[in-house]
């Protein structure tokens, strides 16, 4: 056939093949390439420099290199056009060292390389992004002076901006004699490649003041920024433009059309403009797709990924990551089967980034086994591979795990990126494993991400979550770079680690400074208030997130759920529940938890029946808050049919919080024996919780023998924890028993053990106040414990008698009296009294379970000043009104 087309033409043999040559690079067509090559053989031509030149651009368009090398390897002379075809095969096929090697072979040789040469090699540094070789060749175009060529000029600005230099190839840019519209293209695209949206769209403005008409690839590249920056109104506007010039029917700027508006949040004009497109490929299908997994829509994602398929649309390696992507968010897993065997089917599994994305679906899933069966089978393995496995690991609580793959891949000579690092500090963040967070943070200072704002953050959190909360704020206080996530990560290490006003002073610093709260900012901030019961703060708080449209938000509305509950405000609790536009499990569980903390056990107990009818399948936490609520109002019962429920009914398997509070459940109801037998029964080794369970209870009832014997057991476990010799020394003072109470007191010193102290806040006026017991250090100490003294005469009066059994000191009864005074509920309850208006609530956070003395007085204090005392402490909220306690004294 070609032989034919040769002797049909009608100009010389050479021109034959130069045309036919020409016509298979265009079609890309290979055989009929090397047939056309095979025949310039035979003819003896193929020593023509005109066909050599053209057979090596023929076989670097049809995407051989081998052979494009293979002929000009075997060229007896060579002209620059030569070299050009040659160095243009290789850049063109992401070869760009051999390229820029062969370049300076050419140079070596003598020849003069020209316009073409060079755009071609300033193109394979910008692949390469090798900076200083880029500069050398704009030093040898300014020798040759070809520096005043639009071309040229506009490709050099292309290299300094693919390298990170987008200062200098403005200047550049400004001082071209001449440019079109690809100079503009070339400097808007370097704006938008190095994350400068807003310079890039300034640009643009300009672009137009100048006259110079944009085309598509301007749009393309501008809607790209517009993405990147979530600038709706900018994009709207150059959708408009687009409409203008006519480039809507464009394939390519749909796609990035729909693209712009999903990054936006804006997925339903998205979806009219894709069902709109006069043509759509597999990127159209993908940009869909995409813009669903991204805004959560992962069930619609799946819903386009099928309807792509009936339209007989093939679906592509982007296609499957990104419904993969959809199917991990939504933990679907039999999906996600099924379209690793639709993988399989079409040859694509072993590709390395459809595999990582296979890896990282199963972990998502829970399927860690599986997940590290297919990284291990990987043909081909990098670091976004590794880095999917330990994210994996991380993500299912297998930190340890982590870790060791985190070694291996040390091991095997992959270096770790920054996704790495972030997944392996967070593993070390879970396990409060901080020599190796500490060795990590040496890697990534050798490894230069140290000034990186996700590494940074992710260190932040590590520390905090580590307890080195001064650390991880002076890590804070360095960064060169912080945004919200920095922010965010600091509030979040403060509250984690019960440092409340810490976390509330740094979000109004955050504030101050310009930066803008997330819903990650907001759930945190609203978890430090209901630390402290800082209610004032927590509604400025929720008037905040409705100023900035985040109280639909699910998560938020979950925590503002806690907050109120936390802060003793059941009620609005249950209204911002009962209102949310959206609920899930962890919703419910919130509410009942609050109903749990107040004492309203049958409440909880209503809500959790409530659940269970709307279809919610109650989760570990539901069935903790469950019971917590039962133990809480002495509903024995109820709280063994739930507990029997949980695996007879629902598939839960009890975890050790669940038996620790069906101990607490059963002993603080005085049902020892079976609480015993329950304990001696439990399939898993009762731990310090359970124990320290069963102390509690003990201390309740003044039950010695059980007490001691619960003491033992936690003190072998947790032998530094102060709160068994406490417990126990309460039990001892209130039973009489003074040799077995000073023999514990000794044991406790002999220990190295030391007591927590009690503390307390109080919010007054959004300023929430500090008190430590024996406190003396506030601005206001005189005239708080002159209130504390007009209270003890008043009190007295109405029938209070201290418990001394609450003093552990060994000191006279008089100095007990004192010292019970000075406990921190109690001058927080004063300063509270002297510092708001008369009928005022006062709010009060204790840090540990409030004292029985401090109960009783705080009744008798409600009933003298006629208001209602909430007082939150370690295990529930107390209420205090007119000489009562919404717990009834069973606490």
């Amino acid at each position: 056939m070609v032989e034919l087309m040769v002797q049909q033409t009608t100009t010389t043999p050479i021109g034959a093949y130069l045309c036919l040559l020409k016509g298979c690079s265009k079609r890309k067509a290979l055989a009929e390439g090397k047939q056309v090559h095979a025949l310039i053989a035979q003819s003896v031509l193929d020593s023509n420099i005109f066909l050599a030149n053209t057979l090596v651009h023929m076989y670097s368009k049809c995407g051989s290199v081998l052979d494009a090398h293979k002929v000009f390897s075997n060229m007896p002379q060579r002209n620059v056009y030569s070299w050009t075809a040659i160095i243009s095969a290789y850049a063109d096929s992401g070869q760009g060292e051999e390229a820029i090697n062969l370049f300076q072979q050419m140079q070596r040789t003598g020849l003069a390389p020209d316009k073409v040469v060079f755009v071609v090699v300033l193109k394979a540094c910008a692949s390469l992004a090798t900076l200083e070789q880029g500069k050398q060749l704009h030093s040898d175009i300014i020798k040759r002076g070809f520096q005043s060529d639009v071309i040229v000029g506009s490709t050099l600005v292309d290299m300094y901006a693919k390298c990170g230099c987008t200062d200098d190839a403005r200047e550049l840019f400004n001082n071209m004699s001449e440019r079109d519209v690809v100079s503009w293209n070339a400097m808007i695209a370097g704006y938008a490649q190095n994350g400068l949206g807003k310079e890039a769209l300034a640009l643009y403005e300009q672009m137009k003041q100048e006259g110079v008409q944009p085309d598509k690839i301007t749009f393309v590249v501008l809607l790209k920024a517009c993405a990147s920056l979530a600038a709706l109104e900018q994009g709207k506007q150059l959708h408009s433009d687009i409409i203008e010039r006519g480039f809507q029917s464009d394939v390519i700027v749909g796609n990035t059309l729909v693209d712009m508006y999903a990054k936006c949040g804006c997925t339903e004009d998205a979806r009219e403009l894709f069902n709109n497109m006069s043509e759509r490929d597999v990127v159209s299908w993908n940009a869909m797709i995409v813009g669903y997994a991204q805004n959560g829509l992962g069930k619609e994602a799946l819903a386009l990924y099928e309807q792509m398929k009936q339209e007989g649309v093939q679906p592509n390696k982007v296609t499957f990551t990104c419904v993969l992507s959809a199917c991990a968010s939504l933990a679907a897993l039999e999906q996600g089967k099924q379209l690793h065997y639709d993988i399989i089917k079409r040859g694509f599994q072993s590709d390395v980034i459809v595999g990582s994305t296979l890896v990282d679906m199963y972990a998502k899933c829970g399927c860690t086994d599986d997940a590290r069966e297919l990284f291990n089978n990987m043909s081909e393995r990098n670091v976004v591979s590794w880095s999917a496995m330990i994210a994996g690991y991380a993500q299912n609580g297998l930190g340890k795990e982590a870790l060791a793959l985190y070694e291996q891949m040390k091991q095997e000579g992959v270096q770790p990126d920054i996704v790495t690092f972030t997944c392996v500090l967070s593993a070390c963040a879970s396990l409060a494993a901080l020599e190796q967070g500490k060795q990590l943070h040496s890697d990534i200072i050798k490894r230069g991400f140290q000034s990186d704002v996700i590494v940074g953050s992710t260190l932040i959190d590590m520390y905090a979550k580590c307890g080195c909360i001064e650390d991880a704020r002076e890590l804070f206080n360095y960064m060169s770079e912080r945004n919200v996530v920095s922010w965010s990560a600091m509030i979040a290490g403060y509250a984690q680690n019960g440092l409340g006003k810490e976390a509330l002073a740094l979000y109004e610093q955050m504030k101050q400074e310009g930066v803008q709260p997330d819903i990650v900012t907001f759930t945190c901030v609203l978890s430090a208030c209901a630390s402290l019961a800082a209610l004032e703060q927590g509604k400025q708080l929720h008037f905040d997130i409705i100023k900035r449209g985040f109280h639909s938000n699910v998560i938020v509305g979950n925590t503002l759920v806690d907050m109120y509950a936390k802060c003793g405000c059941i009620e609005d609790a249950r209204e911002l529940f009962n209102y949310m536009s959206e609920r899930n499990v962890v919703s419910w569980s919130a509410m009942i938890a609050g109903y749990a903390q107040n004492g309203l056990g049958k409440e909880a107990l209503a809500l959790y029946e409530q659940m269970k009818q709307e279809g919610v399948q109650p989760d570990n936490v539901t069935f903790t808050c469950v019971l917590s609520a039962c133990a809480h109002s002495r509903l024995v019962d109820e709280g063994r049919y739930v507990f029997d429920s949980m695996c007879k009914d629902h598939d839960v398997t009890p975890t050790k919080e669940h038996y620790a509070c069906m101990v607490d459940l059963l002993a603080r109801a005085g049902c020892w024996a079976d609480a015993e037998l329950f304990i001696n029964k439990m399939p898993i080794q009762p731990d310090s919780v359970v124990w320290m369970t069963l102390l509690g209870a003990a201390r309740n009832h003044g039950h010695v023998e059980i007490g001691r014997r619960a003491f033992d057991l936690v003190v072998k476990l947790e032998p530094k924890n102060a709160a068994p010799y406490v417990l126990l020394s309460n039990i001892y003072a209130a039973a009489g028993r003074k040799d077995e109470l000073a023999k514990i007191r000794n044991e406790m010193k002999d220990a190295g053990v030391k007591k927590i102290p009690g503390c307390s806040w109080i919010e007054v006026d959004n300023h929430v106040h500090t008190f430590v017991v024996g406190d003396a250090t506030h601005p206001q100490s005189k005239e708080i414990l002159a209130e504390l003294d007009r209270l003890a005469g008043l009190m007295k009066e109405a029938g209070y008698i201290p418990d001394l059994s609450f003093v552990l000191d060994d000191v006279e009864d008089e100095e007990k009296e004192k010292a019970l005074c000075k406990h921190s509920e109690k001058l927080a309850i004063a300063f509270g009294l002297i510092s708001t208006p008369p009928g005022t609530t006062i709010r009060i956070k204790k840090n540990l379970r409030v004292c029985g003395d401090c109960h009783n007085a705080t009744k008798i204090i409600s009933k003298i000043v006629r208001r209602e005392i909430i007082v939150m402490d370690a295990n529930r909220s107390h209420h205090f009104k007119d000489g009562f306690c919404s717990c009834r004294d069973y606490w």
